[in-house]
């Protein structure tokens, strides 16, 4: 009689964003293996496309509302003890804090709970579920500032509990979605022959788009005639973000594009990009730039500085003079510097954020056991 095979159980809150691309990445990490993923999404419908895009040997969509995993999630409880008990699983990796809190509450499985942003566990109620559970509760930060400020949040557990492995991208599928500089500044209206400061994210107080206009104000009378700044992505701050840049005198140099289906297909067409984030947990937004060749300049804050250092620009938080000085910076690059620029960026990619790489990184994080939990 053969042996069932071994599965890894992966749950995730959601799809939307970049948890789709997060789901695929830890179903890379066992792909060559003999353990098949089964993926969970607790929200969001049925769809061909995200179970395509996992990367799973099975896809099992909840489709649970917001509304209904709020408070003790009972319903979920039970859901994922039916699925745990479907195969020989060994290990449930948890993305976010209510598939963590579900998972442990519906399984006997070790439980690798990754997290994506900061402040998960600063409530006392999560500081003493964690606790309850931490003999077989491990947890990841997507970078060093998040395992830190989870450390901080858990000071009597050991460091080697909570540690860091890296948001990653697939280098070589990116690099073939990517469109040529000027068909992208086709699609997206731009000029060829512009100067252009590329932006991407919600136009939410977290990505701080004030600083980056009010610094690409500051820079403007510097940088080549008929220099854009281009920010892709909409939010509830768009109308303040207008105003602001009329302020200064600068609304006919910015460009607000809206909400770009695919928007990291477009890199190519900005000669640099900027991230202005608060705090920007990881960035990887940051990945897709370097991806692209676009040099790259971010706020000295969170997971940004992991990303891009020695690679990128870093300029303090909030400080839009140092990132004016930044973007002049930039503007004076030549050919022969960006090339090298984007030969330097690839190379930390492959090194620190790849799926090879971090792969290997998984397997040896012997501190949370990860092959003695699929082991045993």
């Amino acid at each position: 009689m053969s042996r069932p095979e071994p599965r890894i159980l992966q749950f995730c809150h959601g799809y939307d964003g970049p948890f789709l691309d997060c789901a695929r990445q830890y179903a890379a990490l066992f792909a060559g293996t003999r353990y098949k993923v089964t993926t969970v999404y607790l929200t969001g419908k049925p769809s061909a496309e995200v179970e395509a895009g996992s990367a799973s040997d099975e896809v099992i969509f909840l489709d649970y509302s917001s509304r209904e995993v709020r408070g003790l999630k009972l319903k979920a409880i039970r859901d994922i003890r039916r699925i745990a008990a479907s195969g020989d699983f060994k290990l449930c990796i948890a993305h976010r804090f209510k598939p963590v809190y579900v998972a442990l509450l519906g399984t006997r499985l070790p439980v690798i709970g990754v997290h994506h942003a900061f402040g998960d566990y600063r409530r006392l109620s999560r500081k003493l579920f964690a606790n309850c559970f931490k003999g077989r509760l491990a947890l990841l930060g997507v970078s060093n500032a998040v395992r830190d400020d989870m450390r901080e949040s858990l000071p009597a557990w050991p460091a080697g509990r909570i540690e860091t492995l890296y948001n990653r991208i697939d280098i070589q599928a990116l690099q073939a979605e990517l469109l040529d500089r000027d068909v992208a500044r086709e699609a997206l209206g731009l000029p060829v022959d512009a100067w252009v400061v590329g932006n991407v994210g919600r136009l939410h107080p977290d990505k701080d788009q004030a600083t980056l206009i009010r610094g690409f104000a500051q820079a403007l009378p510097q940088l080549p005639a008929g220099s854009l700044l281009a920010i892709m992505g909409s939010g509830r701050l768009e109308a303040s973000l207008k105003d602001l840049a009329r302020e200064l005198n600068v609304a006919g140099s910015v460009l607000f594009l809206g909400q770009v289906p695919g928007g990291r297909r477009y890199f190519r067409a900005f000669d640099v990009f900027a991230l202005t984030s608060d705090h920007e947990p990881f960035g990887m937004v940051l990945l897709e730039a370097m991806v692209a060749g676009v040099p790259v300049i971010g706020s000295d804050c969170g997971g940004g500085r992991e990303v891009l250092e020695g690679v990128g620009v870093l300029f303090p938080l909030a400080d839009s003079t140092a990132l004016a000085a930044a973007l002049r910076h930039m503007a004076e690059l030549d050919d022969e510097q960006r090339a090298l620029c984007a030969s330097l960026m690839l190379q930390r990619l492959e090194a620190y954020f790849s799926d090879r790489a971090v792969r290997e990184a998984f397997w040896q994080l012997e501190a949370l056991s990860v092959e003695r939990a699929v082991d045993e």
